[in-house]
């Protein structure tokens, strides 16, 4: 099962697009837009880890945040136009696991996302993913084709075995590139579309019309498998 995350601002346009960017990448999301619908989707809910704005139309976010913290040990981020000091110490001080100053770049805000969840929810990977036709083998590092092996350079590997592990969840360009190729190589977007050419090649995937491996509106790359 997807990590379910609660995203509670009171900015329709700021819920939209968490909403996208975080389902793009496999999450569940619920939304609330004040004090009181946040705490009922709280406890409706029970989310993997919380967005949390601080500038409610009911009530302040940091009581929100004590409230929150009487009964559950849930992840908070803070997403705030707040940026003093005072607003940060008061946030971690009352439980919160990070903040996040408005404005803000969606791609860092994700990162962040997955730092906090990355200890906290069961690795649900399969070890094997097989159709028949394809089989990836995570543990043996073994691709094969309608039952014979299938040889990768190491970033084509890297590539495949990245999309295996989060299978059917949207991976973006950048992610790809900074953690197979480096931090530096955010951009480097034609590095990974050679890649990717090959790899379909390899396991005989349709770029016109792939069946695994599927380009996602110019955001990044999901594995089908």
């Amino acid at each position: 099962m997807s990590a379910r995350i609660l995203v509670i601002d009171d900015e329709t346009q700021i819920r939209k697009m968490l909403r996208i960017a975080l389902k793009s990448v496999g999450y569940d999301v619920t939304e609330a837009e004040s004090v009181g619908s946040g705490l009922s989707a709280l406890v409706r809910q029970q989310p993997d880890l919380v967005i949390l704005d601080l500038g409610l139309p009911d009530g302040d976010g940091l009581e929100l945040l004590a409230e929150l913290r009487s009964f559950s040990k849930v992840p908070v981020i803070v997403l705030s136009v707040r940026n003093g000091d005072s607003d940060k110490i008061k946030a971690l001080d009352l439980g919160a696991q990070d903040y996040v100053s408005k404005p803000f770049s969606v791609e860092e805000l994700l990162a962040r996302v997955r730092a906090q969840l990355r200890d906290r929810l069961p690795d649900k990977t399969p070890v094997l993913l097989d159709d028949g036709y394809l089989q990836i083998d995570l543990a043996r590092r073994l691709v094969q084709r309608e039952g014979q092996a299938v040889e990768f350079t190491p970033k084509e590997y890297a590539v495949l075995a990245t999309l295996a592990q989060h299978r059917q969840c949207v991976i973006t360009q950048k992610q790809l590139l900074e953690q197979i190729w480096g931090p530096t190589h955010g951009q480097d977007t034609h590095y990974l579309r050679i890649v990717v050419s090959h790899i379909r090649q390899k396991i005989g995937d349709d770029p016109t019309q792939p069946k695994y491996l599927k380009t996602e509106a110019g955001i990044g790359y999901r594995l089908m498998l």
